[in-house]
């Protein structure tokens, strides 16, 4: 196995533009579908959520259950992949995606050879399993050069950092929530590549900060044209966006690249 360092993924003189669940307005989220769209509408790749399932593979689903999906209250942690892929994900955003079934990390990352990778690690009652997991279905896809893995419960990053020490990790974090304190010392003991801010706190003098201590500012969820450019001013390296072709116009035309 390599374990050289990795850094978190960047562009070449401009933002990654990051599908949000994919092609999340166009295609329903967190699907295959969802996936190639972004990546047809020239994502440089995607942002998805991962849980561990009752038989413990490494599934992509943002919710805690899938009653707003799917239409079933069933708890992704304790159904079965089985049980999962027996759920259309895709009928709730039309005909054209009726049969779209929940997919595992593994196949996403086979499915988009080359394209960066945000995995969000979710969990309720400290699944730190699923970290581990995770880094096993990253090193046998040999994605490692692609990847970048992240979560709002640092418990999981430190989880991550432990099982896989080679591959970066990003610190999400929102204004709703007490952050400051909280992410700074989790930068500084989890040696994070990256912090994964909501949007509305990215501000000049934060975002240079960020980047003088060598950290990728990965901002989310952008889909506005202004909040774009103005995130590509401030040197954002990746913009995680629920359009991603109208982003990657956006920071084509403000960046020529």
């Amino acid at each position: 196995m390599d374990t050289t360092r990795r850094g978190a993924p960047r562009g070449s003189g401009r933002p990654l533009v990051l599908g949000h669940r994919g092609a999340s307005a166009d295609a329903p989220e967190n699907t295959l579908a969802a996936f190639r769209l972004a990546m047809e509408q020239g994502a440089d790749g995607v942002e998805l959520d991962v849980w561990r399932c009752a038989s413990g593979e490494v599934v992509v689903f943002h919710d805690e259950d899938a009653s707003r999906i799917a239409g079933a209250p069933v708890r992704v942690r304790d159904a079965t992949l089985a049980q999962l892929r027996a759920l259309d994900v895709g009928a709730h955003a039309g005909p054209r995606f009726r049969g779209e079934r929940i997919p595992l990390l593994a196949e996403v990352l086979d499915a988009l050879p080359g394209a960066v990778v945000n995995v969000e690690l979710k969990s309720r009652g400290r699944d730190l399993a699923l970290a581990r997991a995770t880094a096993a279905v990253v090193a046998a896809a040999r994605a490692e050069d692609r990847v970048v893995v992240s979560s709002f419960d640092y418990r999981l990053v430190a989880a991550f950092r432990a099982a896989a020490p080679h591959l970066p990790v990003g610190l999400l974090f929102e204004h709703e929530h007490p952050w400051r304190l909280r992410t700074a010392l989790a930068a500084r003991l989890l040696r994070a590549e990256a912090v994964h801010p909501e949007r509305v706190l990215v501000t000049p003098a934060r975002a240079a900060a960020w980047r003088a201590r060598g950290l990728a500012v990965n901002v989310w969820t952008v889909d506005a044209p202004e909040e774009i450019e103005r995130l590509v001013d401030l040197g954002a390296t990746a913009i995680i966006s629920n359009v991603p072709g109208r982003t990657r116009e956006v920071v084509r035309r403000r960046t020529g690249r």
